[in-house]
């Protein structure tokens, strides 16, 4: 088992014009993002609308995902609310050869710690060979992760529970565990992440910001000037002025419209924000091709 570190993309998923799955495209959009520098990619995070898709495309999905040239480099978001259908997806996974699981406690129900602990136990007794990277995210779930929660956790299933992807921000300055990895969900937080041991960060904004994140990250890495940094916190400032999800599709929607497809209630930015989004984009002289240089 090896720690979790670098530049993680949470990937979108592409829909069709009916809105089914179109996994050839989502496949050719996680593996472009790793191109473009992301160590690897999360399939099917909050990102690429994992609540909204149906089990059984996920499942689709999954089978030609096992053909991937980055095979290694994905980690399978598998938190859905109903605990046997997350074991059953894991199931399926890991006949697939898939070992890295993202997932979140449920959602709409109000739990503690207590019932955290129990949730992720019976995931870490139903697939032992599972590394499991908690999603510590609030303002999705309800539930924010205590530093003793995970703790606990890790004391429990050491070569279960591997890492966090931090996404509410109360862990990643603090948390200190031997050989677990701890993952911001902002590119504005990676630098001072790593400068306090973090491991890197899973973003959904690394869909096009992979460039940029990387060479902030390699520079550290490497002791060099860190040059694209401000850059990389200026664009992620962009996008969050809205919902991110409808952001980047409607990013990607400029050259290919199935990017535009999404599953309600989620839908694409208005023509005002969208213009908007653009202008702010090119006032930085940002675009996912432009030079790092620029």
């Amino acid at each position: 088992m090896s720690k979790i570190s670098g530049i993680y993309a949470a990937s979108m998923s592409i829909l069709n014009d009916d809105l089914t799955l179109n996994i050839k495209k989502t496949i050719k959009h996680a593996e472009m993002v790793i191109d473009n520098g992301c160590h690897g990619a999360a399939i099917f995070g909050s990102t690429g609308q994992a609540q909204l898709i149906p089990v059984s495309e996920k499942i689709g999905l999954l089978n030609q995902l096992a053909q991937s040239k980055y095979k290694e480099k994905y980690m399978i978001g598998t938190g859905l609310n109903s605990l046997g259908e997350t074991i059953n997806l894991m199931r399926v996974a890991k006949s697939l050869n898939f070992k890295k699981f993202l997932i979140m406690p449920p959602a709409y129900y109000k739990y503690g710690d207590k019932e955290v602990i129990e949730f992720y136990s019976k995931i870490a007794e139903a697939i032992p060979e599972s590394e499991i990277i908690l999603y510590n995210f609030e303002k999705l779930c309800g539930y924010k992760f205590s530093m003793e929660c995970v703790e606990k956790l890790v004391s429990k299933y050491p070569k279960n529970i591997v890492g966090v992807k931090d996404s509410s921000y109360n862990l990643f300055e603090n948390l200190k565990i031997d050989n677990f990895s701890v993952l911001p969900g902002s590119e504005s937080k990676l630098l001072k992440g790593l400068e306090l041991g973090c491991s890197g960060i899973i973003t959904a904004t690394c869909n096009v910001t992979s460039k940029l994140a990387r060479k902030v990250y390699d520079d550290f890495q490497n002791g060099n000037e860190q040059k694209a940094n401000h850059k990389l916190c200026d664009v992620r400032s962009v996008f969050e002025k809205y919902n991110l999800i409808s952001g980047l599709h409607t990013y990607f929607g400029k050259n290919n419209a199935s990017y535009k497809n999404l599953l309600p209630p989620l839908s694409i930015l208005n023509s005002g924000e969208a213009e908007e989004l653009n202008i702010n984009l090119e006032s930085l002289n940002f675009s996912i091709n432009s030079s790092l240089a620029a």
